[in-house]
């Protein structure tokens, strides 16, 4: 495994000058400072005064490309330029010290400047908290830089939050998929006292975005897909600057009943043919081992996020064929559950969740060879994994303590709430780096000064 780790990075190599600053003749400042694709990092660390460190002390960084801030979103990078103590936390957790070049590197867990633990993987790609290395062993006369495509975040801690203290309703609307977990959050919420009302309604990611977007009646739009360009500047429109948060994973079951014992594996490929098969139709014409028995299809609506999902995946974003096939739609998960369980030549898919629920009546179908689990769904090797988002604004939260301490409670809580054990709600956690995102992305909503002593 090493021998071809070391084989990617001697390729890796051969980008070693900088902006024309040759590796030895510079600092590890004047090496980032050379290379136009750092500029923000260079900017933040000025920001928050590293620059004499980064440039003295004998150091590794794994620095991160200006896209890989971008995706951090630009409010969060402000709210980092205003906040030295946060930045300075979130820098430092991209230094090592001494000079540790490719050749040192070896799997498992390695301490940031910062305190938090770097891990580090090697394979195919080599993964330092799951930012790949793009390019390595940049030397410089104090150390070494490796290009990262994604900012690495420390452990962030959100403030303790009080339902007692908060009576205005809430009012939260989308995806069906989501629903359980925004109810179940809710649920928790309401039980520690919380004072007000929250409504939860479960009318599609779609439709959700366009109550959240064009009418401006919902403070949380539930979605199972993230928000398309068009509603973002539909948001935009009505003065909402609308801002996700990632709260768990689902795998897409794609499911037939526990009679159905004539199939236990479909392929990309024959699910397309599956959900463009006309009337008449039968599971012999898919595959001759199959029964000549007609096809019922059944299938979430088109304003949820699960039908955007499939048709994206199976279909290339086309939803013709599935729709010029007629399955029976519904925006109601449990409907389609039942319509599965009716006949062994049913098939319908939904959120994992569903599947779980009735696994004593239901199969759900391995997909391309590979079972829905939270491995294969965290890792993106199931083909119908993806992630579920809750969204909201600043603007929202800052107007509206109660929803901000919602959100805050929402992300303290849900990671617990989710599995596949009995009594769960059986999607699969978010990883570390997405939670403290999360948290990150909470305040830099809110606008709250992060106390990095908690």
């Amino acid at each position: 495994m090493k021998t071809r780790f070391l084989a990617v990075l001697a390729v890796l190599m051969l980008v070693l000058p900088f902006g024309g600053v040759l590796a030895q003749d510079g600092t590890i400042v004047d090496l980032a400072a050379g290379n136009e694709d750092l500029s923000t990092l260079v900017e933040l660390v000025q920001a928050a005064g590293l620059a004499e460190t980064l440039a003295s002390d004998e150091l590794t960084v794994f620095a991160p490309t200006n896209e890989a801030f971008g995706a951090l979103d630009g409010f969060v990078v402000e709210y980092l330029q205003n906040n030295p103590d946060a930045l300075t936390a979130v820098l430092t957790h991209h230094v090592v010290g001494g000079t540790v070049m490719s050749g040192d590197l070896s799997e498992g867990d390695v301490a940031s400047l910062q305190g938090s633990p770097l891990s580090v993987m090697l394979g195919d790609e080599v993964t330092v908290d799951g930012a790949t290395v793009v390019t390595a062993d940049v030397a410089a006369s104090n150390g070494v830089v490796h290009v990262i495509d994604s900012v690495l975040l420390p452990d962030f801690a959100l403030p303790a939050v009080d339902p007692l203290e908060f009576s205005e309703n809430v009012i939260a609307a989308g995806s069906s998929t989501v629903f359980p977990v925004t109810e179940r959050m809710a649920d928790l919420f309401n039980d520690q006292g919380f004072g007000g009302t929250i409504t939860v309604d479960s009318i599609g990611s779609g439709a959700g975005f366009e109550r959240f977007c064009v009418n401006a009646e919902t403070d949380i739009s539930n979605a199972s897909r993230p928000i398309r360009e068009s509603e973002v500047e539909t948001c935009l429109d009505n003065d909402r600057n609308v801002f996700p948060f990632r709260i768990g994973i689902d795998a897409l079951a794609v499911t037939v009943s526990q009679g159905a014992d004539f199939i236990d594996d479909v392929t990309i490929e024959e699910l397309a043919a599956i959900y463009s098969a006309g009337a008449g139709t039968t599971w012999a014409d898919i595959n001759p081992d199959y029964p000549a028995e007609e096809i019922q299809l059944f299938s979430p609506g088109t304003d949820s996020g699960t039908f955007d999902f499939f048709v994206e995946e199976v279909f290339d974003e086309n939803e013709e064929p599935i729709l010029n096939a007629n399955p029976q739609l519904s925006e109601d998960d449990n409907v389609l559950v039942q319509g599965v369980t009716g006949s062994s030549f049913a098939t319908a898919y939904f959120g994992y969740a569903y599947f779980s629920e009735n696994e004593d009546t239901l199969k759900a179908l391995s997909v391309n060879g590979v079972e829905p689990t939270a491995a294969t769904a965290e890792s993106g090797e199931y083909p119908l994994s993806r992630p579920l988002f809750i969204y909201t604004t600043p603007e929202i939260m800052q107007e509206k303590p109660q929803v901000a301490a919602f959100v805050n409670f929402y992300l303290q809580t849900v990671n617990s709430e989710l599995g596949t054990g009995e009594g769960e709600i059986a999607y699969f956690p978010v990883g570390s780096q997405t939670q403290n995102l999360n948290v990150l992305r909470w305040y830099a909503a809110t606008n709250t000064p992060m106390d990095m002593g908690m």
